[in-house]
């Protein structure tokens, strides 16, 4: 066979991948056989994540990307020659009830969570157009519930759950556009977090348990795989049961 007749190698971008929920989405879809292209803020973390991938035999680089900047995105989009999956994963949290936070905290954290998705897709859509491909962008279970100390962040979180079926009635049949709305994920943002609250908030589950970063990251290979070929718009909740168990009558 002639070099000229190998299939060229889906490219996936995960955005926030420097560790956590979107390192495990980028080592999932290399070990799936896509030249994965990780993003963070995190340069020095974000590049060690992609010389671990390469390490192993897969395809992987990184660019440095704050996804709330659109100039940012036209960048990378514009590095790019392909472009099949979007993994839109980044997201800013900051704890405060609304009369406690102020209008930087309020702002920065739609820029980064909702915002920084739109941007990310104004910027790549005519590339995943032309590969057919698919965008799952990471919600969360604050989208589907009410959290004390969280109110942009959740509105953010709801915010693309509306913008997922937006886009999938814009874009389909080219774009496939679906979400998944992680639920209590043990990542670093548990380091401070003692073993028996880890504990209450497993058991507050009916998996009993926290989930794991790489649970998170089969359901979004899934939805960006052709297994998923008749699925758009939906959302796709991996939180072990958490937003469906209530103890109280």
């Amino acid at each position: 066979m002639s070099s000229s007749a190998v299939p060229e190698a889906r490219v996936a971008l995960v955005t926030g991948a420097a560790r956590g929920i979107g390192l495990a989405c980028a080592r999932r879809l290399a070990e799936r056989g896509h030249a994965v292209v990780l993003t963070d803020v995190d340069e020095e973390a974000g590049a060690a994540a992609a010389a671990e991938l390469r390490a192993g035999g897969h395809a992987a680089s990184f660019a440095p990307l704050d996804v709330a900047d659109p100039r940012a995105w036209a960048a990378v989009a514009g590095s790019l020659e392909r472009l099949d999956v979007l993994v839109s994963n980044a997201a800013l949290q900051q704890a405060a009830p609304a009369h406690a936070l102020d209008d930087d905290g309020w702002r920065r954290q739609l820029e980064v969570s909702l915002s920084g998705a739109f941007y990310g897709v104004r910027a790549t859509i005519d590339l995943l157009r032309g590969a057919r491909g698919a965008i799952v962008i990471c919600s969360s279970v604050h989208a589907l519930v009410g959290m004390p100390g969280h109110p942009a962040y959740g509105a953010a979180k709801g915010g693309l759950l509306a913008l997922t079926r937006q886009l999938a009635v814009e874009y389909g049949p080219d774009v496939r556009v679906n979400a998944v709305l992680p639920g209590p994920i043990l990542t670093a943002a548990w380091d401070g977090v003692g073993e028996a609250d880890r504990a209450r908030s497993g058991a507050a589950t009916v998996a009993g348990r926290l989930g794991a970063p790489e649970e998170v990251a089969a359901a979004v290979a899934f939805l960006a795989s052709a297994d998923a070929s008749y699925i758009t718009g939906a959302s796709l909740v991996v939180d072990g049961g958490w937003s469906v168990k209530k103890d109280s009558a």
